[in-house]
């Protein structure tokens, strides 16, 4: 089984609710690391970025026996990268190359609820306040909930060829 594999297998199926959430808090832990240190040695970052995955993989604190999770970290930063990497098909010599989009790491964070890693201190050395709040409020915009008001004469949106106040709106009062 691939690496990739392994970690589907053990990330999306539950046997042992107690493993389960053993492995997923380990991935947790390893991921949030794994991200304070690209981000507390920005810009200076290149060799966490670069080289053969098991290399890489260690740098960034995961262990040998965690390239599964490795692959699963590699999976959940793949759609903040500017360019793409086959995190599905990595094995311990695959070359990567992570060329971050930072910003749109922040969004991706924001928008995955991952507040512990949205919150790191380390990324006051890669995005400003200014920044922070204004990609902040980027996520907020687009993820406001628009509802548009029936009125009491517009047909019914049930279909029923009715006014409203005499369809769905009458079944209200």
């Amino acid at each position: 089984m691939s690496y990739f594999e392994d970690w589907t297998k053990h990330s999306e199926t539950v046997e042992n609710e107690a493993d389960y959430k053993a492995y997923i808090s380990k991935y947790y832990e390893l991921e949030k690391n794994a991200y304070d240190a690209i981000l507390s040695k920005y810009p200076d970052n290149e060799d966490l970025l670069s080289g053969k995955a098991v290399e890489l993989a260690e740098k960034l604190g995961f262990g040998k026996e965690d390239m599964e999770i490795f692959v699963g970290f590699l999976e959940g930063i793949h759609t903040s990268l500017t360019e793409e990497i086959d995190y599905k098909e990595v094995t311990d010599d695959s070359e990567i190359v992570l060329k971050i989009d930072y910003e749109k790491l922040y969004y991706n964070m924001r928008d995955a609820k991952a507040e512990w890693l949205y919150t790191l201190k380390s990324w006051k050395n890669v995005l400003s306040d200014e920044k922070i709040q204004e990609i902040t409020k980027k996520y907020r915009e687009d993820n406001i909930v628009h509802v548009e008001k029936i009125g009491r004469n517009d047909p019914c949106p049930c279909g029923s060829g009715k006014k409203y106040k005499k369809c769905c709106g009458k079944k209200e009062a």
